[in-house]
């Protein structure tokens, strides 16, 4: 693909600027964009291009890390963990209930049912994309997805298990986990663990990287993005939003208070309820924005059923904005191509190992 150059210098804005405008507590995003102007081709849409690719950086092809791989062994099994409801009590409730992989991570509600129907007070959050956060759950607190894969399975409200000894009988009671553990962990004296299959979770999730139109276009396709998509990255550097939402993940790397400059009325503490810092009430994790388009309903509470309100909200509340409605609309066309895809060998059903006689029978109580 073509790469086209240009000279930075009409890229650049004061930082200062950005912080009158932005988030106080963001990551510094250096420069911001060039002025408002009409971005359709050529010379501003190569500008953009750098500046895309200052502020938000190649996607990765996976998230692996040194001290959990993502060998083939542990992706795999991983995979059929995500998708087994037998880690939960009632045997009807896996990771994929709540983060659907044939529907962006999601389940397309507000809050999620967990056993006997229950319902938490958050949205679920995709997970695509969520091992480049800098924190997992919207307060923060896990601090990867290796500790977040813990905590579903033993939530009363969601899969329920009474403890870790419950889990881990009911993995071994399964034949056909046995190998997929050894091998996933090889060396080890009793690999069947609760702490494996959270690792495995986690090296199966930290594979599920979504490559997009827009990654094509910091590539150097500058095809890859329309004339309203290219308006309306330029218009979401513009406002600011990249005081909050940069890097690979396009956010996820910051935690910000929920109406940072116009008060968002909300009755959850947020960052509060971990830190028990007052300077930490009304503050979550700042979300990714890959695939945004198709993970509503949006914010933490899942009180947002249109992008384009999200978007006004945001600017309102966060930016201290108010965006005209061509300026929105010309931003949910770009955050449009964020929307990128699971590989079709993890997002594909595993099939599951059967259960073995002394399975426990699921507990609906």
């Amino acid at each position: 693909m073509k790469r086209i150059g240009i000279a930075v210098s009409i890229l650049s804005l004061s930082l200062g600027g950005l912080l009158a405008s932005g988030c106080s507590q963001a990551e510094d995003p250096q420069e911001a964009a060039p002025a408002a102007e009409q971005v359709s081709e050529g010379p501003a849409a190569a500008g953009l291009q750098i500046r895309a690719n200052t502020l938000f950086g190649p996607l990765p092809a996976d998230a692996a890390i040194e001290a959990n791989p993502s060998t083939p062994e542990r992706v795999e099994l991983g995979r059929k963990l995500y998708a087994d409801p037998r880690l939960s009590k009632n045997h009807d409730v896996s990771c994929n209930s709540c983060h659907q992989l044939d529907n962006y991570g999601v389940d397309s509600e507000p809050t999620s049912p967990g056993h006997k129907g229950q319902r938490g007070g958050r949205n679920s959050p995709t997970s695509l994309n969520a091992a480049l956060h800098v924190a997992q759950f919207w307060d923060g607190r896990s601090p990867d997805v290796e500790d977040q894969a813990k905590g579903p399975v033993l939530n009363p409200i969601e899969m329920a298990m009474p403890d870790v000894a419950a889990v881990e009988t009911v993995l071994r009671s399964i034949p056909g986990y046995a190998p997929l553990f050894a091998a996933a962990f090889p060396g080890e004296e009793q690999p069947v663990s609760f702490d494996n299959m959270a690792l495995a979770i986690a090296a199966f999730e930290r594979k599920l990287i979504t490559p997009d139109p827009f990654d094509a276009f910091m590539q150097g396709d500058a095809a890859a993005l329309d004339a309203q998509q290219l308006r309306g990255l330029q218009g979401f550097v513009d406002a600011g939003c990249i005081t909050c939402h940069i890097g690979p993940a396009v956010g996820g790397r910051t935690f910000q208070k929920l109406g940072l400059v116009k008060p968002y009325e909300t009755a959850d503490a947020g960052r509060f309820d971990v830190t028990g810092r007052e300077s930490d009430r009304g503050v979550f994790k700042v979300p990714s924005l890959r695939n945004v388009a198709r993970t509503g309903p949006w914010f933490h509470d899942g009180s947002i059923s249109e992008l384009s309100e999200a978007i006004r909200l945001m600017a309102e509340h966060q930016l201290g904005k108010s965006l005209e409605a061509g300026q929105i609309a010309d931003i949910e066309a770009f955050l449009g191509t964020l929307t990128g895809t699971v590989p079709s060998a993890l997002a594909a059903a595993p099939e599951l190992p059967a259960s073995g006689p002394e399975t426990p029978a699921p507990d609906p109580s």
